[in-house]
């Protein structure tokens, strides 16, 4: 059987009409707060000749400029040849813009400035105007080097884009300014974490936060990979983000709101994003979407884009079971230049696809689908997967059930540990450890590799992270010293090289969802939460407690150790919600939240 796409043009763009206009109905506030430097990084003068009174702008500020305390900001003067010049660190990464404030110089006339936002300390020193440096992180997306003027007892705001460092030059050379006072405003979505977690291990726990940290930024106007580059819709990135959003936040509009826009976007029979996986993945999410959250309309509102996406996939595969797709065949970026790998991940992928859509078929009560569905994946069933020595390849083909050899499959994901691993596809190697009994591994790889990151100073997880580069680097938040590695100039690849690449970026966020997965073992069962199974791992752990949101409310856990080793856990679930414990030895006790 081969299901039919939406072939009316008019109908295709009335239905994505339709599906915007219902998910923005209900739109989440983004709130904009003030936020003082934390630190001046770097002066260009310390003598006070050009730069005087600079502490000043780490003083609490009222935010309203007065006569009485106009000269009591930092007092900048360039000259021909030599430019006042400050670096002010904010302490995280953000997303947003600068609010830089005069003060009361002699001259009434405004001044101009350069501002230079970076999300290290190399990028903000770094310059857009070198057109062959290799390493030039470009004013694309989003401006991060520009120039403002900031006016005589008044403020100016400018600048939206990721950043944690802004460099403020002072350009015009003619006379002293009194740069009052310099705050970032940043704009964050004003919905609290649900989901937490929390173990004997800090280190996990600081990654966890930084994993819903990194995502909740990405959380702006739509669903974005990067807060700095490259600021869209993609649905390959959104899987990760989707998942940690489901653990920390449960049902948020943005979601089904940048979904809508993906399909209004791609009228079938085209490709999300141009790429046959995107699509792909915009499948697993509808069904993970519905898994956790039940939004049983919403779902309903999906139908015929998924029926015609579904007869489009099911096209692509032949009769011996082989996937054909075209468009762009996409894994990651590391995999990118492997033909063979890419082929043995997209045989994996339209097999999760296809279970997927068996699943949305039988939520759906849509006979056809389901006999689609079914009958693509007999065809599917009787190819087994080569994944080429490819952590990216031998973890899909394990979470799809398609490993030819899954026992030689993990010890490719072990193999090197974190070498190999990629911020976005090493959610997934986590996944297919857990699923084959490696969890005490998966733990310890999230510690090395996503651990990384935070002590080489990130307060948001990356694109990118080449792991063999970790060992002579130097932290993002200081300058490079000349025998150490500048990771950030010097990381990248493809169209992220050097100082282009993202410092905040959603497909990182993995280990969050893992966490709250594995660790504390929720897992639903049937759509909506209404049974979730509790299957809690310590491993090495002395205790962990969490919480993770359903529709009907929060899902408590708290799993203790005893003193024979064995772990005992503590359930307090919400009324209508039915708990299942598969923890083999483990013991469980219940009581309902009123």
């Amino acid at each position: 059987m081969t299901m039919t796409t939406l072939k009316s043009p008019l109908m295709r763009c009335f239905v994505g009409a339709v599906l915007l206009t219902l998910a923005a109905g209900a739109h989440a506030e983004i709130r904009e707060t003030p936020l003082a430097p934390v630190r001046i990084v770097w002066m260009s003068d310390t003598t006070g000749t050009d730069i005087s009174n600079a502490e000043s702008l780490l003083k609490p500020f009222s935010g309203q400029i007065s006569v009485n305390d106009a000269a009591n900001g930092a007092r900048l003067r360039s000259r021909p040849g030599r430019t006042a010049s400050l670096l002010l660190d904010f302490g995280k990464e953000i997303y947003g813009g600068l609010k830089l404030y005069g003060g009361m110089p002699q001259s009434k006339a405004s001044k101009c400035f350069r501002v230079c936002l970076g999300e290290s300390v190399t990028e903000a020193m770094s310059s857009v105007d070198i057109d062959d440096n290799p390493q030039n992180p470009t004013n694309e997306h989003s401006l991060r080097d520009f120039i403002v003027n900031v006016p005589w007892l008044g403020s100016v705001e400018c600048g939206k884009s990721g950043f944690r460092f802004a460099r403020i030059d002072l350009l015009d050379t003619d006379e002293p300014f009194d740069l009052r006072y310099v705050e970032a405003r940043s704009f964050l979505r004003d919905d609290p974490e649900v989901g937490s977690f929390e173990c004997s291990d800090s280190r996990l726990n600081d990654i966890w936060e930084t994993g819903a940290y990194t995502v909740k930024l990405n959380m702006q106007d739509y669903v974005w990979d990067g807060i700095k580059r490259d600021r869209l819709v993609w649905l390959g990135d959104m899987h990760p983000e989707v998942m940690t959003i489901a653990s920390v936040w449960g049902e948020m509009p943005v979601v089904h709101k940048t979904l809508d826009y993906a399909v209004a976007d791609t009228p079938l029979p085209g490709w999300m994003n141009g790429m046959c996986s995107y699509s792909l993945w915009w499948l697993i999410i509808q069904r993970d979407l519905y898994l956790y959250q039940g939004n049983l309309d919403y779902l309903k509102s999906q139908r015929d884009y998924i029926r015609g996406l579904v007869g489009q996939i099911d096209a692509d595969v032949d009769k011996d079971g082989r996937e054909r797709l075209d468009g762009q065949r996409f894994l990651d970026w590391p995999t990118s230049e492997n033909p063979a790998v890419i082929g043995a991940g997209l045989q994996s992928m339209p097999y999760m696809a296809r279970r997927a859509a068996a699943d949305i078929a039988t939520y759906l009560g849509d006979a056809d689908m389901l006999a689609c569905a079914e009958g693509c994946l007999r065809r599917m069933d009787k190819v087994k997967i080569k994944t080429h020595n490819s952590k990216q390849a031998a973890a899909l083909g394990i979470i799809a059930g398609r490993s030819g050899n899954a026992g030689a499959d993990v010890d490719v994901i072990k193999k090197g540990g974190a070498n190999g691993f990629s911020t976005f596809y090493g959610y997934y190697m986590l996944e297919a450890l857990a699923a084959t009994g490696h969890k005490d591994e998966a733990i310890k790889l999230i510690s090395d590799y996503w651990g990384a990151m935070l002590d080489l100073g990130a307060t948001t997880f990356w694109e990118d992270l080449k792991y063999s580069d970790v060992a002579n680097a130097a932290p993002i938040d200081n300058f490079v010293p000349a025998h150490k590695y500048d990771i950030h100039a010097g990381g990248g690849a493809y169209c992220y090289k050097g100082l282009r690449l993202s410092l905040c970026h959603g497909w990182a966020s993995g280990p969050t969802a893992w966490l709250s997965r594995h660790v504390l073992g929720v897992r639903p069962l049937e759509p909506g939460c209404a049974t979730i199974e509790i299957n809690p791992y310590l491993g090495d752990l002395e205790w962990a407690k969490g919480s993770f949101p359903t529709p009907n409310g929060p899902v408590n856990i708290e799993i203790t150790r005893q003193a024979d080793g064995s772990p005992l856990c503590h359930v307090k679930a919400p009324r209508g919600i039915k708990v299942v414990n598969r923890a083999d030895g483990d013991v469980m006790t219940y009581e309902p939240n009123p």
